[in-house]
């Protein structure tokens, strides 16, 4: 079967070769991509071709036979040049905000485009799940779950997901996020047919690991079960194609067991100290009192030593003493060498 066809059309080409740049590295959809920079390129091209999704410049559109594309086009979006602008039928965004910004306003729209949706496979998606849970507060869990995650972004496909109440994400990245986690549960929920192109416009990139901004509310993480983030959680690795997803837990979770027990492999840091040791006997306790050893059998205790040095930044945790000692833990403990 001959695959849809995405068409973007400007005339500005800088801007068209950028977007159509991020297109094709965010939104992994079975489509073809096009790209054109002169109107009679694209009018030429439809003459032959259907095309499902057309991203077109205002001012490209008014050099075209309008009614002609759209007869041989099954969505149109105008890319805004001139303020208040409006076309009949087609939805219209403003060309002067973030590709970003550009995809949410289209996830908006594309409830007619069925085949955005993922594969109905999704569910049962093979991707391996990594917890990354401990009792014991203040011990680089974080830090090593990003650690972990980008290294095994260099060879894999790797999605790192936050669960805690206070991940101050926003502020170490010095970044605002006009979507979370709770977006996409609420589209998973009400409007799955629009998740896929929702999550390539929420997700986000540090040091080619990807993630999704952890949720500002805490009352709508409670709101879910460990049943509902597990089916997300697989869902959103099947449209993205993941191989591994890092799942950062925290005790204020519902359903963390829930969670635990499907992942493939969990990593718990401990400390020396006897109040570290305490908690790890309760939480273990817990398990056991609660019938669940196959948590306690999947997972692996790190004590780590004392590092001399923690890299400053999130983006650069493959480097340093913290990142050799990820890396074994990789090459011994998921790679069995």
């Amino acid at each position: 079967m001959r695959q849809k066809i995405f068409a973007i059309c400007d005339t500005e080409e800088a801007y068209a070769v950028r977007l159509m740049e991020y297109m094709i590295e965010k939104v992994r959809l079975p489509y073809a991509f096009h790209l054109f920079t002169k109107a009679e390129e694209l009018q030429r091209f439809v003459q032959r071709e259907k095309v499902e999704i057309l991203l077109i410049a205002e001012s490209t559109l008014r050099m075209l036979r309008e009614e002609y594309v759209r007869q041989q086009t099954r969505q149109i979006f105008v890319l805004q040049e001139s303020e208040g602008a409006k076309w009949d039928g087609i939805p219209c965004i403003s060309k002067l905000q973030s590709p970003q910004t550009i995809l949410e306003v289209m996830a908006e729209s594309a409830s007619e485009l069925s085949d955005w949706n993922a594969p109905e496979t999704a569910a049962g998606t093979a991707v391996r799940l990594i917890g990354i849970y401990s009792p014991v507060k203040r011990c680089l869990q974080t830090t090593f779950a990003l650690s972990l995650g980008q290294i095994l972004a260099r060879e894999h496909r790797t999605l790192y997901l936050n669960f805690e109440n206070y991940s101050g994400f926003g502020q170490m990245l010095k970044r605002d996020f006009s979507a979370d986690m709770m977006d996409l549960m609420y589209y998973f929920r009400c409007a799955k047919d629009k998740l896929p192109l929702r999550l390539s416009a929420v997700t986000q990139d540090i040091n080619g690991l990807d993630y999704i901004p952890p949720s500002q509310s805490l009352a709508g993480m409670r709101e879910a079960d460990g049943s509902q983030w597990l089916e997300l959680c697989r869902y959103i690795a099947a449209i993205g194609q993941y191989e591994y997803v890092i799942l950062d837990l925290d005790d204020a979770l519902n359903g963390l067991f829930d969670l635990l027990r499907q992942c493939y492999r969990i990593y718990t840091i401990t400390k020396e100290d006897s109040f570290a040791v305490a908690k790890l006997n309760q939480y273990e306790q817990i398990l056991r009192f609660h019938e669940l050893e196959e948590i306690a059998d999947k997972t692996v205790k790190c004590r780590f030593p004392t590092f001399k040095e923690i890299p400053a930044g999130l983006d650069c945790l493959t480097h340093g003493e913290l990142a050799g000692y990820v890396k074994a833990i990789v090459r011994e403990d998921l790679y069995g060498e």
